[in-house]
């Protein structure tokens, strides 16, 4: 009597870097157990292709064109509740991975990870398993053991989620009005956010959110370049 094979896990890559993508797919389709049934660079296509593949996980870039992907994670895990979740992006984990996981998200891998952490990460998601770094596995287990409030968060963390994306699309030079097209806001409610942004950061004016965003990005982006100007506070003439 012939064995019944186990059905593979399928998965859907969400990134806009082609080649990138493109190698993840050739990586889980290498795997016996895995399978990648669909890519899309976009937050429109990612649910399109969600709805018709009906995949037991989705890999998702935080950076997509087309709308905010913690808004995605969250609408996608009410409409499809088997649906899992596991971030893989080039943002700093520290700063990014609780975000994710409050939004629905099962797992954060950087990209910048070998391919056996990522496929650890695939499998232990579908697994049904939470999947972060031991870094930030042990700072979680320490806030929980924490018997007093936690110290107040300072800098970039203290922003919102949707501050956060605002602060990111200031750090790629996209304008006002690009940024309300981006998240299909009004030019007022994204004007009312780099407002906020700049309180909370000690910033005074335009020009110093501009550069404060940019060496930021330029930190978390490329921390390989080891840049001397740390993004933790604005330089004061």
């Amino acid at each position: 009597m012939k064995e019944k094979t186990q059905p593979k896990a399928r998965i859907v890559v969400i990134d806009d870097h082609p080649l990138l993508s493109q190698g993840l797919m050739q990586l889980l389709c290498s795997q016996p157990d895995l399978e990648c049934t669909g890519m899309a660079d976009n937050t429109a296509d990612a649910r399109r292709l969600v709805t018709q593949s009906v995949p037991d996980l989705m890999i998702l870039d935080l950076r997509l064109k087309g709308g905010d992907t913690l808004d995605l994670i969250k609408s996608l895990r009410v409409e499809h509740p088997d649906l899992k979740v596991l971030v893989l992006s080039q943002y700093d984990e520290m700063l990014f991975a609780e975000r994710v996981l409050r939004a629905g998200a099962s797992g954060y891998v950087m990209k910048e990870n070998a391919t056996d952490e990522i496929l650890n990460a695939v499998r232990r998601v579908l697994a049904g398993d939470i999947y972060f770094s031991q870094r930030i596995g042990a700072t979680f287990i320490r806030r929980s053991l924490e018997e007093k409030p936690a110290v107040p968060r300072i800098g970039v963390e203290r922003l919102s989620d949707r501050e956060l994306q605002v602060f990111q699309l200031i750090a790629a030079s996209f304008s006002t009005r690009e940024i309300a097209e981006q998240f299909h806001l009004s030019v007022k409610t994204v004007e009312t956010h780099r407002e906020n942004i700049k309180s909370k950061l000690g910033l005074e004016n335009a020009a110093e959110l501009n550069e404060f965003a940019r060496t930021w990005a330029h930190e978390n982006l490329l921390p390989q370049l080891q840049p001397t100007t740390r993004a933790t506070k604005p330089h004061r003439k």
